[in-house]
């Protein structure tokens, strides 16, 4: 389960990102985590994917 806050969330994403998943589609595909629900809720807060450096930013 993934965190419901946006900020613990960006945490928990960037990580899994850097350990674990070359980008954020392999971890949606993975998890069955909804993209545009993660993007969405992290751009609230100001942050944005950046494939290239493959985290939140």
């Amino acid at each position: 389960m993934m965190p419901n806050d946006p900020i613990i969330l960006l945490s928990y994403m960037n990580t899994q990102l850097r350990d674990n998943y070359p980008s954020l589609d392999a971890f949606c595909d993975d998890t069955g985590a909804s993209k545009k629900e993660i993007q969405a809720k992290l751009a609230g807060v100001g942050y944005e994917y950046n494939e290239i450096l493959n985290q939140f930013r």
